[in-house]
């Protein structure tokens, strides 16, 4: 994708960044000596994470041996296990602040410079009194947020999913340790409903409109029949045939436990609705504005601010559509801005899937059939090729009204777990035929779940630190790549159904920026979000809701794809013929998620390394 000269400053910024840390490039020669001592530090970091965020050692699979007691726990909630990670991660960043760059190898620094990256955004998130800073833990490092429960963020929607899908079974001691996280999970919902009564104390509540719709999917759930919770039927399921009746136990537990846990909560929440404020953006709370400046850098790691971000987006929003205006016009679609013409397809029976559970079995059979197609045209794109192990699942009826449209992960370090490309169903019309392609592009293979298991090579703490740019960023760029490969040769509306996905994220600079900086309303950020882009109606309620919730994290993505493109075209000029595809893209996988500012030292060492190879 093309760039503009301010997106080149921007690269040249983040370049500077990284040459600014302290001894960044290694001396010449072996570093093994020097290594040592920063690896210890660096693997013991990891197990302190692991400690703190135990769901973080199932979703791997490393809960075993040394680590099995990690399987009967979840991550402490309440006001005094937030205060006491903390106090763990301040006290963390001392010790990785001691250890010298200089003579260590350059994978060694580089492990560094993410891992101390990664603290130091923490620390800046933790000064706020309020929300949840989430950046160190693996499962949800991704989104950062000024409130403790939402529609999309909290115990109920995260760990009733996580125990179905990562709490594996295989004997007694695994069900024993599902009983105890169950009970964990009671105590969880009431550690954050002390958090919510602590943060409504000091002026911060979720707008009154993310109120309703958590309060909603709260109560909706509390009201199936506990029996039919899925995590006592599930367990129920799974552990039939075992000489104890867990799903009894289970039972007994959500009856006296967690079900009052989860009316307090209601309770609390329905007690701060009649006071909560209308206003959508972060800009109305406490050290508001500074709040979004910190959550902007989480979320895309540089130092953009609001206003070039929200140019950003105009501008290659204005791009992308130029592009879409032909290939719309040859559909006899010749009336009206891009976004219009999107929305009068995007009505057509003919890329529509029935809202039925037959369209949707449909559209998982569809999406899987992408997928395979799109194995068979990687090893253009990578010498090095991942597994790919992967399942597609649709998003759990209870959780779907809040949940995200489509996300994935990927599986067990081991490979007996497959990732996991959850796609949300719950009106087969946000699907239109043409969409769904990328969206799989981007979650599965060669996207997050693809990405993901390239971690798995190296250090423990790498695979348990991810940021939200490197890792949206790579998503859109394996879009990308799937359009180079050819896979809408012929097929005009799957071009189109990407364009407008990568328009959809230009959106999400302006929309973003919108809301929290430019105080928009949340009717003018759906209004503008539907018509600008073409998505109906439905859709972008439920993306804005989210950008509420979960400030800069939508501008990560562009953010990270921009910057992913700006090293490419840099590679291409500075290796000429000698320049492939295959190595750039390697290099760019293989190194690992890491902040943006960081990139560009990843793509140094590769250049490096290939000028080495054309010399010798």
């Amino acid at each position: 994708m093309p760039l503009d000269r301010r997106d080149v400053l921007l690269g040249a910024g983040m370049l500077a960044a990284a040459g600014a840390l302290p001894g960044l490039v290694a001396a010449a020669g072996t570093a093994a000596a020097a290594d040592g001592a920063a690896e210890a530090v660096l693997a013991d970091t990891a197990e302190e994470l692991l400690a703190l965020y135990p769901e973080s050692a199932s979703t791997l699979g490393i809960d075993t041996n040394a680590r099995a007691t990690l399987k009967s726990r979840l991550t402490d909630r309440s006001p005094e296990g937030v205060r006491h990670a903390a106090d763990l991660a301040a006290a963390r960043r001392r010790k990785l602040a001691a250890l010298k760059h200089a003579g260590l190898s350059a994978a060694t620094q580089t492990d560094l410079a993410v891992t101390e990256t990664a603290y130091r955004l923490a620390a800046e998130g933790s000064r706020f009194p309020y929300g949840d800073v989430a950046i160190l833990n693996h499962e949800v490092s991704y989104r950062n947020g000024p409130y403790v429960v939402t529609q999309n963020m909290g115990a109920f929607t995260e760990v009733p999913e996580f125990l179905d899908t990562q709490h594996r079974i295989a004997g007694l001691a695994d069900a024993e340790a599902y009983l105890e996280r169950l009970q964990a999970y009671a105590r969880a919902l009431d550690g954050e409903t002390a958090r919510l009564r602590h943060d409504s104390a000091a002026g911060v509540s979720a707008p009154a409109f993310i109120l309703d719709k958590t309060i909603r999917q709260l109560s909706t759930g509390r009201a199936v029949p506990l029996a039919e919770w899925g995590i006592v039927s599930g367990l129920a399921k799974r552990t039939a045939g075992f000489p104890k009746d867990f799903g009894a136990q289970a039972l007994k537990i959500a009856t006296d436990e967690i079900a009052p846990a989860l009316e307090r909560q209601i309770e609390e929440l329905e007690r701060q609705r009649p006071v909560a404020s209308t206003d959508a953006g972060v800009w109305q709370l406490p050290e508001g504005d500074a709040y979004y400046a910190w959550a902007l850098r989480a979320g895309t790691t540089t130092d953009l601010d609001p206003a070039r971000v929200h140019q950003m987006g105009l501008e290659q929003l204005a791009a992308l559509q130029a592009r879409m205006d032909p290939l719309l016009r040859a559909q006899g679609l010749t009336q009206g801005t891009a976004g219009e013409r999107m929305t009068a397809l995007g009505k057509d029976p003919r890329v529509l899937f029935a809202n039925t559970d037959a369209g949707r079995e449909e559209i998982l059979a569809y999406v899987n059939g992408r997928l395979a197609d799109i194995r068979t045209r990687l090893p253009r794109a990578f010498a090095t090729l991942g597994p790919g192990n992967l399942l597609v699942k649709r998003v759990p009826p209870a959780i779907e009204n809040g949940a995200p449209d489509g996300y994935a992960g990927p599986g067990t370090m081991d490979g007996s777990q497959p990732g996991l490309y959850y796609i949300n169903l719950r009106d087969t019309s946000i699907w239109p035929r043409y969409a769904l392609p990328t969206l799989s592009y981007h979650e599965g293979i060669p996207g997050h779940v693809w990405q993901g298991e390239y971690t798995y090579k190296l250090p423990l703490v790498r695979s348990l630190l991810e940021f939200n740019a490197y890792s949206e960023g790579w998503a859109l760029y394996a879009e990308q790549l799937a359009d180079e490969l050819g896979v809408y040769d012929g097929d005009p509306l799957g071009k189109l159904g990407y364009l407008q996905s990568l328009a959809f994220r230009a959106c999400r600079l302006v929309v973003d920026t919108g809301i929290h900086a430019k105080r928009w309303s949340r009717a003018k950020a759906i209004e503008w979000f539907a018509t600008t882009n073409g998505s109906s109606v439905l859709e972008v309620t439920a993306e804005v809701d989210r950008y509420c919730v979960w400030p800069g994290q939508a501008c990560g993505y562009k953010v990270g794809h921009t910057e992913i493109n700006r090293l490419r075209e840099h590679a291409q000029k500075a290796l000429g013929a000698g320049y492939d595809l295959r190595l750039f893209d390697d290099a760019v996988v293989k190194g690992g998620n890491v902040p943006m500012t960081l990139l560009p030292h990843v793509i140094d060492r590769y250049l490096a390394a290939q000028r080495r190879g054309k010399a010798a």
